[in-house]
């Protein structure tokens, strides 16, 4: 590895342990676990599959697109963890997450909220578009606090949600008429 790059890595490193929330601090943990699981995958795909089972047509639409977004977007993350093989930072929390998934770059938790965030805003309504732009950031933060992620890992994985968000808006409408049928 380049002496540079190590040098990144380093810097990263330490700036992320930095960024940890100690464990006395149990409100402000709870409240950062609370924001961490709410970037859970299976959490996100339950919800959308709930607001499509019993919500009016427009909903159900954003529902799929969301949805099938989410989809798209984790097959490339998972593609990106497992070409570059960063493992996650040691710790103790988040165990699920280092059994599943022991790669940490790029944060999935942060690509998919940046990448909802993204859509929400394309998409509307303007509370909905609000509540994500809010709650984006706290997950990706999150991550870092509680030891599972590096401050790079999130970044990164921000940079890619917004791409991959923008990306989704621009092919809507195509989208909505292939997955026309679900709607």
């Amino acid at each position: 590895m380049k002496h540079w790059v190590r040098q990144l890595l380093e810097m990263d490193a330490r700036l992320s342990k930095s960024l940890r929330i100690p464990e006395e601090k149990k409100a402000l943990s709870l409240i950062l676990k609370i924001f961490s699981h709410s970037g859970d995958s299976w959490f996100w795909i339950a919800g959308l599959f709930v607001v499509w089972m019993f919500s009016e047509p427009e909903w159900r639409e954003r529902a799929v697109f969301l949805g099938v977004g989410l989809v798209i977007m984790a097959t490339v993350v998972i593609l990106l963890k497992f070409t570059v093989r960063r493992p996650r930072p040691e710790g103790e929390w988040g165990q699920i997450y280092r059994i599943t998934d022991p790669h940490s770059f790029p944060s999935g938790h942060a690509t998919r909220s940046a990448a909802l965030a993204v859509m929400g805003l394309g998409l509307g309504p303007l509370w909905f578009a609000i509540t994500l732009v809010i709650w984006a950031p706290w997950v990706g933060i999150s991550r870092v606090s509680l030891g599972v992620h590096y401050l790079s890992d999130v970044v990164v994985g921000w940079l890619v949600g917004v791409i991959m968000g923008l990306v989704a808006l621009a092919i809507h409408p195509l989208a909505i008429r292939l997955l026309s049928f679900l709607v």
